[in-house]
């Protein structure tokens, strides 16, 4: 009896996945374990193993498509070598009968995903060759026909006699700048958004519309910072086997802060204002699908270098693909660094439901009056976004003045502990 391939439970508060890139094709034979199919998630990428040996029978849900919880993939035939829809296959490998010519061969079956978007873009899906497995159209194949194939046409109304004197019909308008200033084909590509991006684009933007949000800026003198990196620079490594970065300073500074304004380590839920006494600070991480926060759990905890260790743990595993959902839950406040790109100065967006988040950026050797003569030092604008729902503007100001003098005089975070 076949074995069903099904969307496993894919953790707290995702209930459903795109299906990313099926490994495994009808007719492949399959060992349990082997990998069939890959899930994006929008915050990890899943893996679906087989549980049986077997053949992929069939394949059920197209590359793009979205699923949910429990639903069916595909199926398993039992044993090795067994045929794809589970026909009474022939002991023994049977010569091809020669295959005469025929008309266009009909397209493999569509999932619902694709039916509905032929229908959206009005193409015919007897007309569309499917690129997938066994000849399966896939989302992808009707919109290359979209873009090539002229629209469904209704059938024509019957003919009925006209007026002698009817005016001449008006042309048809254009409807869009794509009808207006059509593109030669070869200079535009449509590339799938992945179920990362989208949720990080949805995310974005309820942010901006569901909070208050703010950005206030500050910048910081990092002479004394700069000194003790360079300083404690071979021996932090040679101690702890990482290197001793900006992180680790900033962490420990937007510690210190949050709990002199703890307004800014909460959340809103509902018509109260929920203030947490533990501090698990979200870093920002770059990946090629896109920023990613993996969180440092009780940051107020760690001395530096467990801060430094935990950060660079966080990030190999954010750019090899390897994070957890434990890696990405919660978190009450968020770092972010533009400046390893370049950045000089940027207003981060709040990572929902926490209510702040700093945006560090490029240092850069700029004149400043000291004691009333100009001097040379490193300096970096830093920037606090917040939800002024809750925090008012002059706890923000305070917050990011609270990091700048921490910044300037290090000794004090190790007086903190």
């Amino acid at each position: 009896m076949p074995t069903e391939i099904t969307v496993p439970q894919l953790g707290e508060s995702i209930v459903e996945a795109t299906v990313g890139r099926w490994l495994k094709h009808p007719g492949d034979a399959v060992a349990a374990g082997d990998v069939l199919v890959e899930l994006e998630t929008d915050k990890v990428n899943l893996e679906v193993q087989a549980q049986t040996d077997g053949t992929l029978q069939d394949v059920r849900k197209d590359e793009g498509a979205t699923v949910g919880i429990g639903e069916v993939l595909g199926t398993i035939a039992d044993g090795a070598g067994a045929a794809p829809r589970g026909a009474d296959a022939a002991p023994e490998p049977q010569a091809a009968a020669p295959m005469e010519p025929a008309a266009a061969a009909a397209p493999g079956p569509t999932s619902p995903e694709v039916r509905r978007a032929a229908q959206d873009l009005q193409v015919d899906l007897r007309q569309v060759t499917g690129s997938g497995p066994r000849g399966r159209v896939t989302r992808e194949d009707v919109e290359r026909a979209a873009r090539v194939s002229p629209p469904l046409q209704a059938p024509p109304a019957p003919q009925v006699s006209a007026p002698p004197l009817q005016a001449a019909p008006t042309p048809s308008q254009p409807t869009s700048a794509a009808d207006m200033f059509p593109v030669a084909p070869g200079r535009e590509e449509r590339v799938r958004m992945s179920r990362r991006r989208l949720t990080i684009a949805r995310r974005l933007v309820e942010a901006q519309h569901q909070a208050a949000m703010l950005t206030t800026f500050n910048e910081v003198d990092l002479s004394a910072v700069m000194a003790v990196r360079h300083a404690r620079r071979d021996a932090f490594k040679e101690r702890h086997g990482v290197s001793l970065g900006l992180m680790s300073f900033f962490t420990k500074a937007t510690v210190s802060a949050l709990k002199a304004y703890p307004h800014l380590n909460a959340e809103i839920q509902g018509d109260e204002i929920v203030l947490k006494n533990y501090y698990d600070i979200g870093i920002a991480v770059s990946t090629d699908e896109g920023l990613v926060v993996p969180v440092v759990r009780d940051a107020d905890r760690m001395n530096f270098a467990g801060i430094e260790q935990a950060i660079a743990q966080l990030a190999e595993r954010a750019r090899s693909g390897a994070l957890t959902l434990e890696d990405l839950r919660g978190g009450t406040f968020t770092i972010t660094n533009g400046g390893v790109f370049g950045s000089l100065v940027s207003t981060p967006i709040l990572n929902a439901p926490q209510v702040g988040i700093l945006g560090m950026h490029g240092i850069q050797e700029r004149p400043i009056a000291v004691k009333g003569e100009v001097v040379v030092r490193p300096m970096m604008y830093i920037a606090l976004s917040y939800d002024h729902r809750i925090v008012d503007g002059s706890v923000s100001v305070r917050f990011l003045r609270h990091i700048k003098e921490l910044l300037e005089d290090p000794t004090q975070l190790l007086l903190e502990g």
